[in-house]
């Protein structure tokens, strides 16, 4: 499972990449990537806080 520090990372590097073009739909396409990660990271940073038991598994 991937990390927050690798989705954070990427995040970071596409909002770099969107200050540096000069064109807009692609900075917004980039911007709104990011925010995705962000998304991730918040589900992953939730999930690793969770200490709640987890039910066994049954077949």
């Amino acid at each position: 499972m991937l990390g927050r520090l690798y989705f954070t990372r990427q995040a970071a590097a596409l909002l770099k990449y969107a200050k540096a073009t000069s064109n807009p739909e692609l900075a917004a396409v980039l911007v709104q990537k990011a925010a995705d990660l962000k998304s991730q990271t918040d589900t992953h940073k939730d999930r690793c806080n969770d200490k709640s038991p987890v039910a066994p598994d049954v077949e």
